[in-house]
């Protein structure tokens, strides 16, 4: 992970610390609703090779930039301990050609990139209550726009998730969250009709804090 979304996870785990002597608080537990309302950091990983059609090597590399925005998350408790998770968020990414002499940006897009998860809570009836959870993402690019005379084309697609969190009661109903997750995508992109392509890894951090509110 990148030092802006070290600092986030800093800020967050102070922020849980603080509220971490709560007295009186709900309880999760089976049929609950609880939204999470986010502040949520996407960290893209890719730094993969950009070649010719024809698979030469061309001594560039794809770049894709960071973004930070707000985010949704709603979980339905099935039991006392295990939930389901919908994480909604879109984010705006730079995507540039690297190499020892470029630094070229080709392409901004917008990303939908909803996630599903299955979640497992250890301690459903804590103050402290941490859990973990796995599900699938699906990758939508749109609003997409060239830069610089680049014309790039980037494929939509399933991904797959993992995650691992923790909320701590602040009062009645509400609680902190500290949420992080690794999500899984590869997409092929092509510039200038195919001209240069990459396989594309993005697998991004979703680093996010916020509040939650049970119904």
């Amino acid at each position: 992970m990148k030092a802006s979304t070290h600092a986030l996870a800093l800020i967050g785990a102070l922020a849980l610390a603080g509220t971490a002597q709560a007295q009186e608080f709900q309880p999760k537990e089976k049929g609950l609703l609880m939204l999470n309302v986010r502040a949520t950091a996407i960290s893209p990983t890719a730094d993969d090779a950009i070649t010719t059609a024809a698979g030469a090597p061309t001594g560039l590399h794809v770049d894709v930039g960071d973004d930070y925005k707000p985010s949704l998350g709603l979980s339905y408790f099935l039991t006392d301990h295990v939930a389901v998770e919908v994480i909604a968020t879109t984010s705006q990414h730079t995507i540039k050609a690297q190499g020892p002499a470029t630094d070229v940006t080709v392409h901004k897009t917008w990303v939908l990139p909803p996630v599903v998860s299955l979640q497992y809570h250890f301690a459903p009836a804590a103050k402290v209550s941490p859990y973990v959870g796995a599900g699938v993402n699906y990758m939508l690019f749109h609003s997409g726009k060239d830069q610089n005379g680049f014309k790039v084309e980037l494929d939509d697609g399933f991904g797959y998730a993992l995650q691992a969190g923790v909320d701590v009661a602040v009062k009645g109903p509400w609680s902190a969250n500290l949420d992080v997750k690794k999500v899984f995508f590869e997409t092929d992109a092509k510039i200038n009709g195919g001209a240069l392509k990459s396989k594309v890894k993005l697998d991004p951090w979703v680093l996010s804090v916020g509040f939650g509110y049970k119904f």
